[in-house]
Parts: structure tokens; sequence; C-alpha cells
């Protein structure tokens, strides 16, 4: 199955949104990924199958209230193709089928989220991203890479640990749902000769045995 790597965009939010509710059904309050588009700290990737498109979804137009209001909804047709009372078949965009997240903080990128839909699960895509994510920490000069996974999370701790996470602290009561803890793991110094010799040589490997897909370039210049 083909897929890229890329940076989210706005249209792809909707299809976001309903892989966050699938795989953290339980998880409150949900992020905000439009705004986390605007979050200079943030930077977020998706996986998108390039075999599938999907029509984005029908959004509602703004309530016309004054002169600001009025503006607003005419950018809003144009936006829409919706301007003169002309209105165009609904735009297609890529079908999503896993997202990562990070936040770069100084010296250190904290990940906040990785979700592959679930039936697109056990396809190397969730590795892919973690992959792409600790690229994106080292372009954005980060010296390490932090994270929290519930303590049940078995497979989700093997995968890091694979790629050079360890635990360093627990959370009590990290997760509101059931008030389950979160393992605290970290990487050490992304930049030093062993990592990136191991890290190599696992992305060469993960190449090997799922292909080689295209990639648009993940740039958070």
């Amino acid at each position: 199955m083909p897929y890229c790597v890329r940076p989210m965009r706005r249209e792809d939010v909707a299809q976001v949104n309903e892989i966050d509710r699938e795989v953290f059904p339980t998880q409150w309050p949900p992020p905000n990924y439009h705004r986390e588009l605007q979050n200079k700290l943030a930077r977020h990737i998706v996986a998108g199958d390039e075999s599938r498109t999907v029509r984005e979804p029908e959004v509602k137009a703004p309530p016309v209230d004054g002169i600001s209001g009025l503006v607003s909804r005419v950018g809003w047709l144009f936006r829409h193709r919706r301007f003169l009372g002309r209105r165009l078949p609904p735009a297609e965009t890529q079908y999503i089928i896993g997202f990562a997240g990070i936040w770069a903080l100084g010296d250190e990128a904290h990940i906040t989220n990785i979700a592959v839909r679930s039936s697109y699960q056990r396809q190397g895509i969730g590795e892919r991203l973690l992959i792409s994510i600790i690229e994106l920490a080292t372009e954005l000069n980060a010296t390490i890479i932090t994270l929290e996974v519930r303590v049940s999370n078995i497979p989700a701790q093997k995968l890091y640990h694979k790629y050079g996470f360890n635990q360093v602290g627990l959370r009590h009561g990290y997760y509101t749902d059931n008030r389950e803890d979160g393992l605290v793991m970290s990487t050490e110094s992304i930049t030093s000769a062993s990592f990136q010799a191991r890290f190599q040589q696992l992305k060469r490997a993960h190449a090997e045995r799922y292909g080689i897909n295209r990639e648009e370039g993940i740039s958070v210049r």
C-alpha cells in the first residue's frame, strides 16, 4: 500500500480528529488541531494513503453579524467555492491513515501523540511516523526526545525502546480516564554517534521490510 509522510495541513484536521477519537476515545479535552497548526512550538505530520481520496466534509457558513461578520462570510464563500450562488462539487483530499506530533521546547522535543487507524495498523506505519518524528526533532536542533506512554501499552513501549527510548520516570494517575500511570521515556542525545548509527540502521531495515515509500519534504523551516 503506497503512502507518503508529510506535514499536516488544514484540510487534514477533520480526518485527524477521526483518528484521534478512534485511537484515544477517552482523551479529554480533545486536542484542537486547528490551533496546533498555528502553534509555533508544535509540529505535526500525517501519513496519507496515496491510492485513496475522500471528500472534504461540509462546513457551515459563519453567521452574518455586522460588517466583520459580512466580511467573514464573503471570505468563507470564496474559500468554499459558493460565491454568487455557484457551488462546485466538494473537493477531494488525501485519505489520512495516521498522524504524529511533537512540541519543541528548547533542546527537548516532546512527542505528543502517534496514532494510526486500526485498519492500517501492523503495517509499519506507526514506526515510519516515529522515524519521521525523530528526523524532525533533529532538524529542530533538539538533543533529546521525551514522551509519556500508558504502563499497559506494551507494544508502544517496545517500539520506543527499539528506537532508544528508556524509562526515566513514572507519572502516577497521569491518564484521566482511568487514573492509569504513565511511563516517562527519553532518548540519549539524538545527535550522538551511537544513536545516529543505530537510528540509520533501523531506518534502512524498516525500508527494506515495508518498501521505500515516497515522502514529501517534512521540513520545519
